[in-house]
């Protein structure tokens, strides 16, 4: 394959992901790790795999073509053992005893959604047509727990923004002991209604979707302790000034719950007893907003509240409301806890993040090594480590046996990335510059593509990134100098960097574009041609964009931008809130970051790219910028993709857009 072929590597692959082991879990005693895999670098059926820690061999447990099933395998539950798994595939669900090999479907309702087996192995809790509903383990005594008393209420679910912004994806945890639940209710029908339809097929009617704008109405979420008995036990707390639900469990010391106020500036871990009341275990206070993360709030054995809090520049990890961890090293996730031991990641350079432990009579150890980004679990002496620096790698370390790989079938890149890490200014903005393959010292000035995301909860710095960098340096070979920058509000640089973009989600974000730009420019003289610089992003890296051709004409003279939220009232409460505020109350905020009212400032080229079926970004971002763009006599381009989500996945589309892409950059800034 030539680097041509890169934009159809990225389609066949989903962006490298196939054929990549993922949600590894070992069983309670080490012997065994389940994971998920497809055959192939370009297969999407992902299969269910379990591999031997001892020896290091692979067997094959469900594969989902030999269930006649026409999609991969999702995720999967197990029971406290580990040995018997449940998931949900093709609207059927399925059992499988890891140990045996042997797999079977279990008799379910119509379309079971979040199947979770309880501890003991004996029963599976699903979701179907909004109903928490239980099955014995053998199909028999399937029955309703909580069933929806109007539509657009569902039990057993998570809501969109917990989904999206909380990092909870569950509504409904087993008891240890597989008697009871504790199931969230959600209550949807005071969201605002909104519709998405296909306009290339009239015929279809559109899909309604229930989406908590900035400054509306959210879900009214409700916990409820339901037993296999028919008992049913509402959770009590101060709902009204709580109203956000982000993190529930139940484990050894009884149920418990994180709960969030709407301004997002505290939240209080509750104790849930059995009558339904609650007491409150810790609680969190910020001036901006309490920073939630992956894993929190959990419990030791020992019953110890594992939990985070901020300390001016650091994040960091805490026991019963205890530091734990030293200054500099930023908390990132919890991936869990056996016995008092807890197990995270966190960074001390923001472009790499490690596997710690933290033990009380031991304290904090690395247990990764090398430049990268490190995640894993441990359980019975297991220590499932996954590395990504060049390439992708889990590696397996059982107590006493020797490492081994989880195999990897993932297609390597064409194209081979040679970012140049840099740091750039006073705030030592971390950038990667890629250039030409061949280029050499003294070639004439590129033209320059900024190609940032540079938002929260994401960067595109990293040792060892994803995809992006396959792209940039694809960029880079067309015949560009591409500079990537993450700039304040940036992940993994801790609380005053992440709170530096609130009330202001522009102004920032495009100062430390700007000023990457030209500390790079002073760094390599005569490298970058600063009159034909160019800016592409997608979501809010396509808003960046977008801001940089209206407000910045003489630094940036054409922008190619995706998904991008051009109105930010018209995005979701948890996450614009957070940075932006109450719209009622900061309507400054939002102003300040309004693309649309900016329009009649273009003087740029300007390519708007929107997915029509995005739920996330909707299309009346794009249309609407577009609309005023018309009104105001501005020339843009619109380029709208049908049946494409937030991120297109179909093969043609995703190769294309990228070529697409390309020309309108090459043709903007006059480049051969």
């Amino acid at each position: 394959m030539t680097t041509d072929s890169l934009p159809r590597q990225l389609a066949r692959t989903r962006r490298f992901t196939l054929g990549v082991p993922v949600q590894p879990e070992p069983s309670a005693d080490g012997a065994t790790v389940l994971f998920l895999r497809g055959r192939t670098g370009t297969d999407p059926l992902t299969c269910l795999w379990a591999l031997d820690t001892d020896s290091g061999t692979e067997r094959l447990i469900a594969d989902p073509a030999a269930l006649g099933a026409a999609t991969g395998i999702a995720s999967y539950s197990t029971d406290a053992d580990g040995r018997y798994t449940v998931f949900a595939l093709d609207g059927a669900l399925w059992l499988a005893d890891t140990t045996e090999g042997a797999v079977r479907a279990v008799a379910s309702a119509e379309e079971p959604e979040d199947p979770r087996l309880d501890p003991t192995g004996r029963r599976i809790a699903y979701v179907s047509g909004g109903a928490l509903r239980v099955v014995d383990a053998d199909g028999a005594n399937d029955r309703a727990l909580a069933e929806p008393e109007a539509e657009d209420v569902t039990y057993g679910l998570a809501e969109y923004v917990a989904v999206g912004e909380m990092y909870r994806d569950r509504g409904h945890w087993w008891s240890p002991d597989g008697r009871a639940l504790l199931v969230a209710r959600v209550d949807e029908r005071a969201v605002t209604r909104w519709f998405l339809t296909d306009p290339t097929d009239p015929q279809q009617p559109p899909r309604a979707i229930r989406y908590p704008l900035a400054g509306t109405a959210n879900a009214e979420v409700s916990l409820w302790l339901l037993g296999l008995d028919g008992s049913r036990t509402e959770v009590h707390w101060d709902r009204a000034a709580f109203e956000y639900l982000t993190a529930a469990g139940w484990d050894e010391h009884g149920p418990y719950a994180a709960v969030q106020s709407r301004d997002q500036r505290t939240v209080r871990t509750l104790a849930v007893e059995p009558d339904g009341a609650t007491r409150v275990l810790a609680e969190r206070d910020d001036p901006h907003w309490v920073e939630l993360l992956p894993g929190l709030p959990v419990r030791t054995e020992g019953g110890a509240l594992v939990d985070t809090a901020d300390d001016g520049d650091t994040r960091h990890l805490t026991l019963d409301g205890k530091p734990v961890t030293p200054a500099g090293l930023q908390l990132r996730a919890v991936v869990g806890t056996e016995g008092e031991e807890v197990l995270f990641t966190a960074s001390e350079e923001p472009t790499e993040t490690h596997l710690w432990s933290y033990e009380p009579d031991v304290g904090v150890r690395k247990l990764s090594n090398g430049p990268g980004l490190h995640d894993g679990v441990r359980r019975g002496g297991t220590l499932v480590l996954t590395s990504r620096a060049a390439g992708h790698l889990t590696t397996v370390l059982r107590d006493g046996a020797p490492a081994h790989p989880l195999t990897s079938y993932a297609e390597p890149p064409v194209v081979d990335a040679r970012p140049e890490p840099l740091r750039l200014g006073p705030r030592e903005l971390r950038a990667h510059l890629f250039l030409p393959t061949g280029h050499r010292p003294g070639d004439g000035p590129l033209p320059v593509l900024v190609d940032p995301y540079a938002g929260p909860a994401m960067q595109k710095v990293t040792v060892g990134g994803p995809w992006h960098e396959q792209v940039s340096q694809w960029f880079a070979d067309q015949g560009f100098a591409v500079l990537v920058v993450d700039g304040r509000g940036t992940p993994g640089r801790g609380p005053r960097w992440d709170k530096a973009v609130w009330g202001d989600k522009a102004g920032p974000a495009l100062e430390d574009q700007i000023e990457g730009l030209h500390e790079t420019a002073r760094l390599r003289p005569g490298l970058l041609d600063l009159d034909r610089v160019a800016i592409r992003g997608w979501s809010y890296g396509g808003f960046l964009a977008a801001l940089a051709v209206l407000r910045r004409p003489d630094v940036f003279h054409a922008a190619s931008a995706g998904a991008a939220p051009t109105d930010h009232r018209l995005y979701d409460t948890h996450w614009q809130e957070r940075f932006l505020g109450h719209p009622g109350e900061h309507p400054e905020h939002y102003d300040s970051c309004d693309l649309i009212a900016d329009a009649p400032k273009l003087s740029r080229p300007l390519l708007l790219i929107q997915g029509l079926a995005d739920d996330n970004v909707f299309p009346v971002h794009a249309l609407r910028l577009s609309s005023a763009l018309l009104a105001a006599g501005r020339p843009h381009e619109v380029l709208p993709l049908r049946g494409a989500g937030h991120r297109p996945a179909d093969e043609a589309t995703v190769e294309n857009l990228l070529w697409h892409e390309l020309g309108f950059l090459r043709r903007s800034l006059g480049v051969e």
